[in-house]
């Protein structure tokens, strides 16, 4: 079955998956009605629907992490995006110029909503091996769960630091099971490992030879998927070694990964699920309000027929780093837009508060639907997680660290630029020479895509007076930018609720 078309009849779990640390369930409700994994667990259709309770977390209707809460909540801190004129939310607007604290809410729903995923994905692992059902079927749900609960670990590895491993399903509410200490980081990262290494198993994406995914499953994690995510987390823990062969395992492997000819290609929903999406967190028009509304949240106000409210906009700098050669600046951004009401195209301008000259006003434009232009709340544009173009980059990036800028680095980094229409880099460039440029085409490459801040938070130096996060960002005029922003802060809410947390807040918070 199609995960984006029939995620929301397993919202049924609502009742056991609920709870996987404190305040993850208000313990005064008395609820109406609960369906005890006991009594669930009885056939395969329970067994998928389970597994789709877990994808589900990604991007639910409202603020789910790859539906706009990393957008408010972790991208408007970075260098790229800033909230627009729609955005009133004080949360927010605190949170993008780092004045976020231990109670902020994009701090709390990130946490929670996690480990919420991780409860499924816990309660998945624990529960499909007792359905009496298709064995390769109960053998792959049980490996996507792995590589989703992969997934949720390394965002939160990465945001909070140390974080509490769970890795079986709350069943009780005793102390025991409610309140978890935390794990050192590299405990988690061994799990994580752990985790994505078993999804190896899962079948491959219909581009390459072997088993494969029908194309109703698509969107389903796969073993270009789990050895592409695995790359990036070896790549962020600095073992060169190990994100080479990785990445090089998906780019010469049987998968058929490959780039759009056209930039504008990735983000058309009539390409969804194509040559270049490892994996992508689903979105369908008038689907149960399960559209993508980025594209409304970008897009200007006071256009006839569009109900864009611009809550986000980008950095005054990032639309200026683009050469004018570069096919991803109007891919990525527009400056002008046609009303589908009048047929009018209208300049998107502002004032410059210096000199007071007219200038474009670019707005985000990767989430666009065209066939949804009058409801833009409704765009069925799937949000990429794993682009093969990401794979190609973090192999580039790899084998520079570890062997400085060699035949391979360039070609892998060079198909991206051929792709952005920009010319190969040829041999003669430092290592330094070579990372610094790479670090452009990321940002360039990936901007609106929940990427940079993951970027700016693990590339050194990552202390000291060069260190790179600080520098970008008071570049960027967050000058309050601090050593502190590396990690966010454990929800004070978690804190109060946990005994086992107390105490153990992230430096500087």
């Amino acid at each position: 079955m199609k995960i984006h078309t029939n995620i929301l009849k397993s919202v049924v779990l609502a009742g056991l998956i609920q709870g996987a640390l404190t305040s993850c369930v208000d313990l005064e409700e008395a609820p109406k009605s609960f369906v005890s994994s006991d009594q669930f667990f009885k056939t395969q259709a329970d067994a998928v629907a389970a597994v789709n309770a877990i994808y589900f977390r990604l991007n639910s209707t409202g603020q789910t992490p790859y539906h706009v809460l990393f957008s408010t909540g972790m991208d408007m801190m970075s260098d790229d995006v800033q909230p627009g004129p729609g955005a009133t939310n004080a949360d927010v607007r605190s949170q993008s110029v780092l004045s976020h604290s231990s109670t902020g809410l994009r701090v709390r729903e990130i946490w929670q909503q996690h480990y919420d995923a991780i409860n499924r994905a816990n309660i998945a692992i624990d529960r499909i091996p007792t359905v009496n059902m298709d064995e390769t079927l109960r053998t792959r749900l049980v490996l996507e769960a792995k590589f989703l609960r992969a997934l949720y670990y390394f965002n939160l590895v990465r945001l909070y630091g140390d974080v509490p491993l769970v890795l079986h399903e709350t069943t009780t509410l005793t102390p025991e099971d409610l309140y978890v200490e935390r794990t050192p980081s590299e405990q988690v990262y061994q799990q994580i490992i752990q985790d994505l290494t078993d999804a190896h198993g899962l079948p491959n994406d219909t581009f390459g030879s072997g088993v494969k995914y029908t194309a109703a499953d698509a969107g389903r994690a796969t073993g270009g998927a789990a050895r592409s995510l695995l790359a990036k987390v070896y790549l962020t823990r600095y073992d060169y070694a190990n994100a080479i062969a990785k990445s090089s395992e998906v780019i010469e492997g049987p998968f058929g990964y490959g780039l759009f000819a056209n930039y504008a290609q990735v983000f058309l929903p009539a390409n969804k699920n194509g040559i270049e999406h490892i994996f992508s967190a689903q979105f369908e028009a008038n689907a149960d309000s399960h559209g993508n509304n980025q594209a409304m949240r970008s897009a200007p106000t006071g256009i006839p027929g569009l109900n864009g409210n611009f809550a986000e906009q980008p950095m005054p700098a990032v639309y200026g780093l683009y050469s004018a050669k570069d096919k991803r600046r109007d891919v990525t951004f527009i400056t002008s837009i046609v009303s589908p009401a009048n047929g009018q195209t209208y300049q998107l301008t502002t004032k410059d508060p210096v000199t007071g000259a007219t200038k474009p006003n670019p707005h985000f434009n990767k989430w666009w639907d065209p066939a949804q232009a009058g409801n833009l709340a409704q765009s069925a544009a799937n949000v990429p997680i794993l682009r093969f173009s990401d794979v190609l980059l973090i192999n580039a990036e790899a084998i520079n660290e570890k062997d400085g800028p060699t035949a391979a680095a360039y070609a892998s980094y060079n198909k991206v630029r051929q792709r952005a229409g920009l010319d190969d880099l040829t041999k003669g460039l430092t290592q330094a020479q070579f990372r610094d440029s790479l670090r452009v085409d990321r940002r360039l490459e990936f901007v609106f895509e929940y990427s940079r801040w993951f970027d700016l938070i693990r590339y050194k130096p990552l202390s000291g007076a060069d260190s790179y996060l600080i520098k970008s960002l008071h570049a960027a005029g967050k000058t309050n930018a601090s050593e502190k922003h590396y990690l966010y802060p454990l929800p004070q809410q978690e804190l109060d609720n946990n005994p086992k947390l107390q105490g153990h807040q992230n430096p500087g918070w």
